[in-house]
């Protein structure tokens, strides 16, 4: 309904007119986004994904291939991927989104100039993303996709998604080309875990290697294992031994005293290691730290606590939710809650039960999965659990855990720039963390695509209070026992079991030196 004026053309008299529009008076934008990816095309059709770290990324691709499907994995973005994603992009979108995006059209280029048509192109490749309502401009991410996909050239380019809250979209019709039965699904978990284990253990031996390559190289022929595993049926349990053997093979010196950092924040941007994230892993370690990393593990775990958390709530929304017979407070209308619960049960115990089964058997010893209800329970003072967008609540309790455990000595929460959910937490809740646990050391960065000279700056300041704090408690332990602090690292360097470097030492403090004189003194 609108209003308009006219003149009578006679009198010059100005009249005004109601005039009411119907939807039929309008033709609406949508955007068709082709998704539809059928059992027939399977076998001509390759599909591509990225988004994880290259372990995991590598992990996926060797389940698919092993399900029968062609599948290609991404390298992960760089800043020429970026500047594809500005080209082809709206403008005002974030880091991931102009990467992802990016990363995609970069290679849909390269085939093109390789001799492969635009039209073969789009007939025979699919991209598979990770989707998700958002609060965020997360959730029009396949809108992102398919206006730069059509600029690009390549309109029509089909593009699916893992939706967080969904599954994955399912097409009309025909048979749907993505069939995840029991056993895929097992196969997708078991690479997410062991994808997990690996980078633990390559980011808690690597910052204490004799010579330098030999972490790197002991991961490469891990991942070259599990994926053979993955992708030819063979033994699980055995491409983890190989894998052990591969890391005890590394020569490590664990006298030096290094500060722990643990990095979190937006889940892409924590998790990329390219230029997303300014390399970030691989800077801090230079800079003589050892890095933390978060597991996509516990990001799967915390989708799990979201879900039991929702339904529970449900139940109590008599107004909303109708029970079934006799007020049953195990039913919804529609909704058999009793199964769901159930179902969402299983999925919390089945994550860090494999985790306990892998991570032994590959060496990685001393190290656990979150448990979400506790990070829940120290973040809800601070930041309503009911909240959702980015990691919410769960960023808010791992700085409190990291502190109060004693996990780490510095916390480094890294988010696009301008991500909305994320520098609210960072920028806002966490400042008042910091006050009541005085011996936080917290830093929050964005990344943009550029000013990483700016962000490492910042990071070394930071950093140069870690590492005074560590020394001073390696000097706390010297004191105690009356030895000087390099006599006592000497002993640790000669130790032979300090010297294996899978030796995990009993934790008093964050830092794996430190813990080592604890119990080498």
């Amino acid at each position: 309904m609108g209003m308009v004026e006219s003149y009578d053309p006679k009198t010059s008299e100005k009249k005004e007119a109601v005039i009411i529009a119907t939807d039929n008076d309008y033709d609406h934008w949508h955007d068709p986004a082709p998704r539809d990816f059928t059992k027939s095309q399977r076998a001509h059709t390759t599909i591509l994904f990225a988004g994880l770290t290259a372990a995991h990324d590598m992990f996926i691709q060797a389940a698919f291939t092993g399900a029968g499907y062609k599948m290609k994995a991404l390298d992960v973005p760089d800043n020429e991927a970026l500047r594809y994603g500005k080209e082809y992009g709206n403008r005002g979108q974030c880091n991931p989104t102009y990467f992802t995006v990016g990363n995609l059209v970069k290679y849909l280029v390269s085939l093109r100039r390789s001799g492969v048509s635009a039209e073969d192109i789009v007939k025979n490749y699919i991209f598979i993303t990770i989707g998700s309502c958002g609060p965020c401009r997360f959730g029009t991410y396949i809108t992102e996709y398919r206006k730069a996909l059509r600029d690009a050239g390549f309109d029509g380019f089909r593009v699916s998604f893992f939706e967080q809250t969904k599954g994955v979209q399912k097409v009309t019709g025909e048979e749907s080309g993505l069939d995840f039965g029991p056993k895929f699904i097992a196969n997708m978990t078991k690479g997410i875990v062991a994808g997990d284990v690996l980078n633990a253990l390559t980011y808690r031996i690597r910052p204490y290697e004799v010579n330098k390559g030999d972490t790197d190289k002991a991961f490469t022929k891990s991942k070259e294992y599990l994926c053979d595993a993955l992708q030819n049926n063979k033994s699980y349990v055995k491409a983890l031994w190989k894998s052990r053997k591969e890391f005890a093979a590394v020569k490590v010196d664990r006298s030096r005293i290094k500060p722990k950092v643990s990095i979190i924040g937006e889940f892409w941007a924590m998790t990329t290691e390219g230029d997303g994230n300014y390399h970030l892993q691989r800077f801090l370690e230079e800079e003589g730290a050892e890095v933390e990393v978060q597991p996509v593990a516990a990001w799967i775990q915390y989708l799990i606590w979201q879900a039991q958390a929702d339904v529970r709530q449900r139940l109590e929304l008599r107004g909303t939710d109708k029970g079934g017979e006799g007020g049953s407070k195990f039913s919804l209308e529609g909704v058999n809650t009793r199964k769901r619960l159930m179902l969402l049960k299983a999925g919390e115990w089945a994550i860090p039960a494999l985790f306990k089964v892998f991570a032994p058997i590959a060496g990685l010893r001393g190290y656990k999965l979150p448990d979400m209800h506790k990070v829940a329970e120290v973040s809800h003072d601070f930041y309503n659990t009911n909240l959702k967008g980015g990691e919410g609540h769960m960023e808010v309790g791992k700085l409190i855990l990291n502190v109060a455990k004693k996990k780490s000595n510095m916390t480094l929460s890294v988010k696009p720039f301008g991500c909305m959910p994320s520098s609210a937490v960072s920028d806002g809740v966490q400042a008042m963390i910091t006050e009541r646990y005085p011996d936080a050391i917290f830093l929050p960065i964005e990344t943009s695509g550029d000013g990483a000279v700016n962000v490492y700056s910042r990071i070394q300041m930071q950093l140069f209070k870690a590492k005074q704090m560590v020394q001073e408690e390696a000097e706390a332990v010297s004191s105690k026992v009356d030895i000087p602090l390099s006599e006592l690292q000497q002993q640790v360097a000669s130790n032979k079991k300090a010297q294996n470097p899978l030796h995990h030492s009993p934790h008093n403090v964050a830092c794996t030196g430190v813990n080592a004189l604890y119990e080498f003194a």
